[in-house]
Parts: C-alpha cells; structure tokens; sequence
C-alpha cells in the first residue's frame, strides 16, 4: 500500500514507518522540518503541493498535533487545540480534493476524551464523555474539548469515497528513547516510581506492537468505522501498574509522591500533572467486539517485553 502520515516524525509515527516499511509499504511521511527521504514538507494548515500525495495514496493516518508533553499554559493549550484542528481539516480537504482518495483515513485522537473516573471502565458504547466533573482542576475541560474538537474536524470532513476513523488512543508503550515507557522506566530504575497522590487513578495503555496491529486491523476492516478505543483491555491503578513495571525492571524499591511533589516534579520537567492525576480507565470495547485479539492484554507480560526489548536495544 502507499500509506501517508501527516505529523508522523513523533514516536508514534516512528513506530508505524518502521512497522509498516518493514512490511514492504511505501510510508512518505509530511512533517513541518523534513529530513529524511522519505519526509515531505506541510505546514499543518493549508493546502500545498504535499496533497498531490493523498491523491492516489491507499491510506492517510493522521498524527499531527502539538506535543502534550509541555506545561498547560493558556498559549500551551490553545497551540495544542490549533495544531490538532487545523491539521485534520486540511487533511480532510486534500481528500475531497483528490481524483483518487485513499480507501481510509485514520486520525488520531485520545482517551482523554473520557472523564476521570474510578467506578467503572469507558468504552465507546457506555463510555463517559469528560469536561463535567467535579473536584479536578478546571482546565483538565479543555483537553476534552481538544479532543472533541480533533474528532469533529474530522467528522466534518466531506470524504464520501474515503472511510473515517478515530482512534482514541491510550499511552503507547515502546522500547524507544524518550517515549513514555522510557520515562516510567527511569523513575522506576531510580526508586521513585511508586504510588502518585495515592495511585488510585488508573492508567490506559496499549502495547506498541498491540497499537500497530490495531491500526493495520482498523485499515483491512472496511466495515469498521467511527471512534475506536485502542488501548489494552485490562487498565489498572497507577500503583499497580507501576508496582509491576518495578518487578519488570527488578527494581524493588518505589518512593511514593504526594500531589505537591508531582506538581513540583511536573514543573521542574516542564510537563502538566493531569498526565499523572488523571483516571483513564479506557476498555476497547469496540476492537474486541469486531473480533480484535490483543497479543499483550495484561501490563505485567507487556512489562516484561518491553523490557527485555529496551535491554536489548
């Protein structure tokens, strides 16, 4: 297939060019600082010569968006918000614009679309939709509306001949450097990855290796369309999940953080303390009703794999 992956220079689009190179796919990649062959320019926004590459292409997977890895300053959010929009509506116009449209177009979004909860798992079905709750920091609203805004964009999109998914995706967990596993791993390996304000929030993931066969799943499966939830199915308190990432790394030892020490650690990393406090108790109910078998559903397996990979790096 040619594949196209607008914002796919992260880590996330890393892991799909490599996975999907691997399988002898044509991948161009449209980044804003091209430097790879395979890597052509767009600004995110407007239309331009890089839309000659939809035209004809098999499929378009969308994951550009500002990093949330960053201090959620009003500016910080709105570039978040601005990235995320403008890029799926340009996307969604070079589709409409092409003689030939891709057969499907997956876009990126997120499980913060659900609320912070504790009582019971969000799928897509039952799932809560987040922004009302009580007793958490008012701007934890307005990552919802990012990801409702992602999502509408591309909803709103005219692309009768091209089928649309969203993929509500939960913290991918791979070997690479400076990706969320690493960083998990270091505070583990350092003896300071214990409970966060408790560690009752739950934490949402999906393994790298489960994420790539999710998206090549939600490619094949023409009749598959909408909001799927990619993340493995058994989620688990903070305090669980990293207890077994310790035993994994054979780390025995976790200090625990209160809330003020995660926001002093928050602000020292430049990053924001709801990618920690918040409770994303996400199940992909819609993957596993379509018939979707995951290869690393429980993290204490997934743990050990993706350590034994990091040590092998």
């Amino acid at each position: 297939m040619k594949v196209v992956i607008p914002g796919g220079t992260g880590q996330l689009g890393t892991v799909l060019t490599h996975a999907l190179t691997a399988e002898g796919h044509d991948v161009v990649v449209l980044a804003r600082r091209p430097v790879r062959e395979n890597e052509v320019r767009w600004d995110g926004e407007t239309l331009g010569p890089w839309a000659e590459l939809i035209d004809g292409s098999d499929m378009v997977i969308n994951l550009a968006g500002r990093s949330v890895s960053c201090r959620y300053t009003p500016a910080n959010l709105r570039a978040m918000m601005d990235s995320r929009v403008h890029s799926a509506k340009v996307v969604g116009e070079a589709i409409a614009a092409a003689a030939r449209p891709p057969a499907v177009w997956l876009q990126m979004s997120t499980a913060t679309v659900y609320s912070h909860r504790f009582d019971a798992p969000n799928d897509e079905a039952s799932g809560v939709l987040g922004g009302a709750e009580s007793g958490v920091p008012g701007y934890w609203a307005y990552s919802v509306e990012i990801a409702k805004a992602w999502e509408r964009a591309q909803e709103r999109a005219e692309t009768p001949h091209t089928r649309k998914v969203a993929m509500r995706s939960a913290m991918v967990m791979s070997p690479d450097r400076g990706g969320v596993f690493d960083v998990l791993s270091k505070l583990a390996r350092l003896g300071l990855g214990g409970p966060v304000a408790g560690g009752a929030q739950y934490v949402s993931w999906i393994h790298d290796r489960d994420f790539v066969r999710a998206v090549e799943y939600l490619a094949e499966r023409d009749d598959l369309a909408g909001p799927f939830n990619l993340s493995a199915p058994h989620p688990l308190p903070q305090r669980t999940f990293m207890r077994a990432l310790r035993a994994a790394w054979g780390a025995p030892v976790g200090l625990p953080a209160t809330r003020w020490m995660t926001e002093l650690g928050a602000f020292v990393l430049r990053s924001d303390t709801e990618l920690l406090l918040k409770s994303r108790r996400v199940v992909p109910g819609r993957l596993l009703d379509a018939g979707f078998a995951f290869d690393h559903p429980r993290w204490p397996g997934a743990a050990e794999d993706l350590v034994r990979r990091t040590r092998g790096r």
